[in-house]
């Protein structure tokens, strides 16, 4: 049985239809050549803002690297597949799941982290190795979970998802070797890349809401939602505790929380997108969407809570140190003042 068949006759209904998604052909390439697109630019972004030094030096001391390394292929993976196989998801919902959970941190986990006062050293080594580690990482996870699910012990395109992890190295590597080389042509290119990443973003979004309006509402299942909506929230609660319990700063463990929750959806997307034909992944392609927009909306109230309680914090510091400072003021004066009395009394 091929994987085609093996997901529609999963995928069967309780009227007897299928779940399948037919997009037409151009629109359906226009779409894989923008994922494409879009996931290029953002990891010669992301390398653009590596420097080999800062990356050699972590690597030296890679406590924090391996801590978040142990949450990013540990907590994620495991996460998905409890999560899929505790609702119990078919095939397709869990394969998409768990790809999701199994993908290596993006670069928004790096703008999170320069919000949350993280270690944006620490966060963007973090993000290197993980996409590094995923080229192996990744199939050898979900070759593992996969075998808790009936019919996807060889129905995953593993080929198809260790082309696309290579694909993403070589921009990478590009990012990294402009910014060593020519590190002053790399905020024009940054801001070059976010501007066509924005327009190309915009545009996909449009193509796949005209592909998928009709099966939309497959999506927005109880499941599916309950599922991007906890993952997230799982990763950044459990890579602080892990981070916290293994000795690490609160500042790097607020930059292991953010890696670990903020996957790489623009990879996920390419993968379901270009490893799976339509007809088989169905409109399972934009779950990574759903994942990213309540990955955005929770980062957001972590960094909202997280700002309000440096605001009551920080007075509060201030005004203990104000009080300590003039306590030695005094302190320091009174000696004086004594012997001035002194030498009073003896006149």
């Amino acid at each position: 049985m091929n994987v085609t068949d093996l997901y529609k006759e999963v995928n069967m209904s309780a009227n007897g239809s299928t779940r399948t998604l037919n997009i037409p052909p151009p629109l359906n390439n226009t779409i894989n050549i923008l994922t494409i697109i879009i996931l290029f630019i953002t990891m010669i972004s992301l390398g653009c803002t590596m420097e080999i030094s800062k990356i050699k030096s972590h690597l030296l001391k890679p406590r924090g690297v391996a801590i978040a390394m142990v949450t990013q292929f540990g907590v994620m993976p495991l996460t998905a597949f409890v999560l899929a196989k505790s609702l119990k998801m078919d095939s397709v919902k869990a394969v998409t799941v768990l790809i999701c959970g199994c993908c290596p941190g993006g670069n928004l986990s790096n703008i999170f982290t320069l919000a949350l006062k993280g270690d944006m050293n620490l966060s963007i080594v973090m993000t290197t190795c993980s996409c590094i580690a995923a080229l192996g990482l990744m199939p050898l996870l979900l070759l593992i979970y996969c075998q808790g699910f009936s019919g996807l012990e060889n129905a995953v395109p593993y080929f198809g998802i260790i082309s696309a992890l290579t694909f993403t190295l070589a921009p990478c590597g590009v990012g990294i070797v402009l910014n060593h080389y020519k590190p002053k042509y790399t905020p024009f290119f940054l801001k070059l890349g976010l501007s066509i990443l924005i327009l190309s973003s915009i545009v996909v979004f449009s193509l796949c809401g005209v592909a998928v309006k009709d099966v939309l509402w497959m999506i927005l299942t109880a499941d599916v939602v309950a599922v991007a909506a906890l993952m997230p929230l799982i990763g950044f609660t459990l890579g602080y505790a892990m981070s916290a319990i293994c000795g690490l700063s609160p500042k790097c463990s607020r930059t292991v929380s953010v890696e670990t929750g903020c996957q790489n959806i623009q990879l996920c997307v390419a993968i379901l997108k270009v490893a799976f034909p339509p007809e088989v992944i169905g409109p399972m392609f934009l779950f990574p969407l759903l994942y990213y927009a309540f990955q955005c909306a929770e980062a957001l109230l972590l960094t909202t809570c997280f700002r309000c309680y440096q605001m009551v914090k920080t007075p509060t510091e201030e005004t203990r140190i104000y009080t300590n400072v003039n306590v030695k003021q005094e302190e320091g004066k009174q000696p004086q003042c004594l012997g001035s009395l002194e030498e009073n009394n003896q006149t």
